[in-house]
């Protein structure tokens, strides 16, 4: 049996927030319906949907030459972010994707979602990382993160 369902929000390997998707009942009931993702499709639900689409084509890079662009100047050079660390290089924390996106607004001056950024495992030690930005459907940008140590920064 399958369940017709309206993601709220993405889901990687399924689909985009404002997608009507079939997925299994378990799948639906036990995973994406608990954690918020994805609501039930219902006439009045499409009403949310198309609130979803409007909200996501204003947020959206316009077209495929910006998402372009942005990428050359994303692989132009690191994103360079100060964590605390303790003595032998490891972070008391993680980077998050939110760190990043602010640190790409500082060093390029451009906006990214927060949560097109993924990385492939989490990022917990000093030096070079990598992390992926998707900037359109099928343009990813590689960002390079050098994460240093902050002299003395006590994080709140």
């Amino acid at each position: 049996m399958t369940t017709k369902l309206i993601l709220t929000h993405e889901v990687s390997g399924l689909g985009a927030a404002g997608d009507v998707v079939d997925v299994k009942d378990g799948y639906a009931r036990n995973f994406l319906m608990p954690r918020g993702l994805a609501t039930p499709w219902t006439k009045g639900g499409q009403r949310q949907l198309d609130q979803i689409r409007s909200a996501r084509g204003k947020r959206a890079i316009a077209n495929v030459e910006d998402a372009k662009a942005l990428k050359a100047a994303l692989e132009s050079k690191p994103v360079v972010i100060a964590e605390r660390a303790g003595q032998n290089g490891r972070l008391f924390g993680a980077v998050s994707s939110k760190e990043i996106a602010e640190g790409v607004k500082a060093v390029f001056d451009k906006d990214i979602d927060r949560r097109t950024v993924e990385f492939p495992t989490p990022i917990k030690a000093l030096g070079e990382h990598k992390a992926t930005v998707r900037l359109h459907e099928e343009i990813f940008a590689n960002l390079f993160v050098q994460v240093v140590a902050a002299k003395g920064a006590v994080k709140a």
